[in-house]
């Protein structure tokens, strides 16, 4: 059976929890009226502004663009107008997913969209974003309730989607090439040969700024598929690893009791305000940002409750600027949509005044942003390039679509430093 992307689960398999009702088929949209005519002039005033070349299908350009510069096609530009009218930056990746507009290069496409992020909407428009903008459902908030079907959506969509692009080591989080200068363009470096071993150097650098050691009463929260675990148990340390994603889960175990490590690792389905325990090293990477910022300061009081003393928190975390977190922290996103719902990007400061409320204080941090744009590149290239074992594993078309739109976005955020990617060291005590 062919998996569809609108459809609620019906059969057990693939479920991306979006109801068909709110795919916008055109058909289904209103039609283009005052809404579509704001979009349009919205959207050409700021694509004169772009180092873009976006055609028109006549050939004509709208954008600010030369002969060099990336190229943007508005296949279907009435159709274009009314997703972007009916729902503003969600509208505009599903202009994407429909084929409404395509692009030769669509990571440099969206690197150049990224790089006016702040600026997307003009300030007097700003001023009705409170209007204007979607607020995240009720449902997808970080409940304890709610968050274990916001991590099923994406994280338990599939164990053979993932293997298809990931690299032998399972890890879904920024690797760290070579010595780790975030400053420096990596493409030399950066290689899916050299993928795998980039992330055990991330993995192992994060377990050594923790303080992880023969001995070591560890705590993972956020599971993964188990790599940190396998490599804090194979250092002499006792793990306890907890997630709310059983397919996760279901293979982590399989990889620890292939590597013999039954005995010195667990894994457990476990909300992180469910922990117990004292722990002599609490290491959670790229789990914080599906928290959601109502539940910071329950993540970060949980962090210090089962913290031993002495013990340190290895914490790594993607980041935003904190006027853009501040801008965007209630608005419902094409990201929430589609692929990670509920959660939310913190700033440095953010998790420096965070941990602060909690007792903690953030003693070092380390930043390679740039490692994560190629990480993401080396992924969607696998991605794309495995198009039809994806297809083979049920994924349509307009799956596959938004999917290659999640990692080149991503991409973009890192490539145009407008996101960036921490790791954190914290311990007890205010600053």
């Amino acid at each position: 059976m062919a998996l569809t992307f609108n459809p609620a689960r019906r059969d057990g398999a693939y479920d991306t929890g979006v109801d068909a009702a709110q795919w916008p088929d055109i058909a289904g949209l209103p039609p283009g009226g005052l809404r579509a005519k704001v979009a349009r002039g919205l959207f050409e005033r700021l694509a004169e502004k772009l180092a873009l070349r976006i055609l028109l299908p006549n050939g004509r350009n709208i954008g600010g663009g030369g002969p060099h510069d990336p190229v943007m096609h508005l296949v279907r530009p009435a159709a274009f107008y009314r997703r972007l009218g009916h729902g503003g930056l969600i509208g505009f990746g599903e202009a994407y997913m429909a084929g409404d507009w395509i692009a030769e290069d669509l990571p440099l496409v969206l690197t150049v969209f990224c790089r006016r992020m702040a600026t997307l909407v003009p300030p007097p428009l700003q001023r009705l974003r409170d209007i204007a903008v979607h607020r995240h459902p009720h449902t997808e908030k970080g409940t304890a309730e709610n968050a274990r079907r916001n991590i099923s959506r994406h994280y338990d969509l599939s164990n053979d989607l993932f293997t298809l692009f990931l690299d032998e080591t399972m890890t879904y989080s920024s690797a760290l090439f070579g010595p780790g200068d975030g400053s420096v363009e990596l493409a030399a470096a950066a290689s899916w040969e050299s993928l795998a071993g980039a992330q055990r150097h991330k993995v192992d650098r994060l377990l050594d700024a923790a303080g992880v050691r023969a001995g070591s009463r560890v705590l993972e929260i956020g599971t993964g598929w188990g790599e940190l675990a396998l490599r804090a148990a194979a250092r002499g340390a006792t793990v306890r690893s907890i997630t709310l994603s059983e397919e996760q889960r279901s293979l982590a175990r399989r990889r620890v009791a292939a590597a013999g490590l039954s005995d010195r690792v667990s894994i457990e389905l476990c909300d992180y305000r469910a922990a117990e325990g004292q722990y002599d090293a609490v290491v959670s990477v790229e789990m914080i940002e599906a928290v959601g910022y109502d539940f910071w300061p329950a993540y970060f009081g949980t962090l210090e409750r089962l913290l031993a003393p002495g013990g340190r928190v290895g914490l790594q975390a993607i980041t935003m600027p904190h006027d853009r977190m501040l801008a965007s922290r209630d608005t419902y996103t094409w990201i929430h949509k589609y692929v990670f719902p509920g959660g939310l990007i913190p700033s440095v400061q953010s998790v420096e005044q965070s941990a602060a409320d909690a007792s903690l204080r953030v003693t070092r941090s380390h930043a390679f942003g740039l490692h994560y744009a190629d990480t993401l590149r080396l992924w969607r290239e696998r991605f794309e390039s495995r198009a039809a074992e994806v297809e083979a594993l049920g994924f349509d078309e307009t799956f596959r679509k938004m999917w290659t739109f999640y990692l080149s976005y991503s991409e973009a955020g890192f490539r145009s430093r407008y996101l960036d990617v921490h790791q954190f060291v914290l311990e007890r005590g205010r600053s």
